[in-house]
């Protein structure tokens, strides 16, 4: 007599199927609840599947979206500035960023966000990755892009005051870690996710992101 097979747990880090995954709460109403220059607050009254009403406040953003670049003057290095961040009142190193205009796809936005605060260009430029930041408060979407093959061009911004651009070694991540005024999130998960690419392309290994 045969014995039956023994039933396996369920791995918890399996990933589910779409047809598991909860359905989507009812957006019962939206109401605006503030407005300024930059930010627009908004309420939503949400009833979830299970019958639980809440209600929750966000940050909307712009429909057009933003752009982060990688900017690589060499194979080993990337650039970086250094600016004024008023929501923590002291300068911060960070990567080129910047809102993409009406118009623009984000390619073209990146490529002109890193004339405007860094004085250059590049000839190639491909999307890395999308993130998020905070996206139970808020819907921004950041577009991560690798910029290449760069060359000097300069064109005006909209800083307040010029920024400080420095090279700095992408191997050199631990050390930039270690840093007071290097903590953007964004910016450390775009860097990692450029190393690894860039490791990748080099050894012929799989692409992590």
């Amino acid at each position: 007599m045969s014995e039956a097979p023994e039933s396996q747990a369920p791995n918890p880090r399996a990933p589910r199927s779409e047809a598991q995954w909860p359905r989507k709460p009812e957006v019962l109403a939206r109401r605006s609840v503030a407005t300024s220059r930059l930010f627009h607050v908004e309420s939503l009254d949400l009833r979830f599947s299970n019958g639980e009403e809440r209600t929750f406040e966000r940050l909307t953003s712009s429909d057009s979206g933003a752009v982060m670049i990688v900017a690589m003057p060499d194979p080993d290095h990337v650039l970086l500035i250094r600016e004024y961040a008023a929501g923590l009142e002291e300068y911060v190193l960070t990567l080129p960023k910047g809102l993409v205009d009406p118009g623009e796809d984000i390619v073209t936005a990146a490529n002109r966000e890193l004339m405007e605060e860094c004085g250059f260009g590049a000839r190639s430029i491909e999307p890395l990755v999308e993130l998020s930041l905070a996206p139970n408060y808020m819907r921004h979407r950041m577009q991560v892009l690798l910029a290449t093959d760069l060359y000097p061009k300069r064109l005006p911004g909209d800083e307040p005051e010029p920024l400080i651009v420095e090279t700095h070694a992408l191997e050199a991540l631990p050390a930039l870690l270690a840093r007071e005024d290097f903590h953007e999130a964004r910016a450390i998960a775009a860097l990692f996710i450029a190393r690894d690419r860039l490791h990748g392309d080099r050894d012929g290994g799989p692409r992590l992101w």
